[in-house]
């Protein structure tokens, strides 16, 4: 699966001649970071692929990890050329386009600002808060990015290798952390947040995300394995056999593809709605078939027992009555057995806020899961407000996140 991450020189040059050069520009619109595809295509159509590259990232500093697992309901679901065919691959272009300009050891930043003297904290180096502090850098502030974990990415680690390789984090991220004054505190969480103004910070971005899985309240719980766990330390859980996954969202491919990997001869997704309803991209969709997962929709999992041979999974099929919810249907529940695993992925919430006017929360904790793309969204409007309140400037949400080119 690796090898198809990338396009071809062949399959940038046909995608970039598709697109349409639209005047009104929807892609552009659509994007939550605020990528201007139809200005990147016509750059990269001119061979000016630094200048292609500089474009993206003014807009978005993670735009390779972007590019490569971008869903397609923002830039390709608005795309024009949809209309004729099909729409032009943009978050797989904006890729290509990053990596044929991270090919030249001349590509970096340009024209960064000088510091400002002020000192801010952001909390979770996850992709909300690598963006604020992006944003928050590029402005002139000295900026200390504290991360729990031992390698930068947040909740982006948690995406198979096979989707979103680490290396690609990695990648934008050495771009970043030259933008200016950025001292990446790994291993390092923070357990009160007040605590940073008594160490001279003068802001803090909060982008801590939803850490507390959801549990369903079902006999057997306990027998289950979270998400987090299981897509955070895969090798642990490498066993053959049957994996149940519970839950219908990209989390829960993620932690289906992961399985598969992992050696399990079976994976099943019980699902409580349809196929239709599933929360994941067209490209999800086709990995779970690539990958033989097998979904079994309009189910809910209502108990997990244990015996000898491992797991049980009781089911009750739904349907959704004439108020259009769901509701279990009578005489449908049944036994599976012989499961190895039973991961839960229904969901997480985050911590309760500290109410102060410096400190602003960004990402996953504020609007709960979200993609990427929309997180690296809050995470440059959260770097805007902070900017705002400690500059007295007026701020403008989704504008240009680094001064580049």
């Amino acid at each position: 699966m690796k090898k198809k991450l990338f396009l071809n020189n062949a399959q940038v040059r046909a995608e970039l001649g598709r697109c349409l050069n639209c005047a009104t520009k929807p892609c552009h619109k659509v994007c939550p970071a605020g990528c201007n595809p139809n200005e990147f295509i016509n750059l990269a159509l001119a061979g000016k692929w630094e200048e292609a590259a500089f474009s993206i990232l003014r807009a978005n500093p993670l735009g390779q990890v972007c590019g490569l697992i971008c869903p397609d309901k923002f830039c390709m679901k608005s795309c024009a050329r949809a209309t004729v065919d099909f729409s032009v691959n943009i978050p797989k272009v904006q890729a290509a386009i990053l990596q044929k300009a991270r090919n030249n050891p001349e590509f970096r930043l340009r024209n960064a600002e000088k510091l400002n003297g002020m000192h801010v904290a952001v909390v979770g180096a996850g992709p909300a808060g690598i963006a604020a502090a992006a944003v928050l850098a590029g402005r002139g502030y000295s900026v200390t990015l504290f991360e729990a974990d031992r390698r930068i990415g947040g909740a982006m680690n948690m995406i198979p290798e096979e989707r979103l390789p680490h290396e690609v984090i990695e990648a934008d991220w050495d771009f970043i952390k030259n933008i200016g004054d950025i001292d990446l505190r790994l291993k390092t969480p923070v357990e009160n947040l007040l605590s940073l103004f008594e160490g001279g910070y003068v802001g803090v971005i909060a982008a801590v995300g939803e850490p507390n899985c959801v549990g369903m309240g079902i006999a057997g719980e306990e027998f289950c394995l979270n998400y987090m766990d299981y897509l955070k330390t895969p090798e642990r859980y490498a066993r053959e056999g049957n994996v149940a996954i519970i839950g219908g969202g990209a989390v829960a491919a993620d932690c289906a593809f992961t399985a598969r990997k992992n050696g399990a001869q079976h994976v099943e997704m019980f699902v409580r709605r349809r196929f239709s309803d599933m929360k994941i991209s067209g490209g999800e969709r086709e990995m779970l078939l690539d990958c033989e997962i097998d979904m079994t929709t309009m189910t809910r999992v209502c108990a997990v027992t244990k015996n000898d041979n491992g797991l049980i999974v009781e089911t009750v099929k739904t349907r959704f009555n004439k108020d259009g919810r769901l509701e279990d249907i009578s005489d449908t529940r049944i036994k599976r057995p012989d499961f190895k695993y039973v991961v839960m992925a229904i969901g997480s919430r985050a911590n309760e806020h500290i109410s102060h006017d410096k400190i602003i929360y960004a990402g996953d904790c504020v609007s709960g899961s979200s993609t990427v793309v929309e997180a690296i969204a809050s995470g440059k409007n959260a770097g805007d407000r902070l900017d705002a309140l400690l500059s007295g400037k007026k701020t403008e949400e989704n504008n240009i996140c680094l001064k580049v080119g």
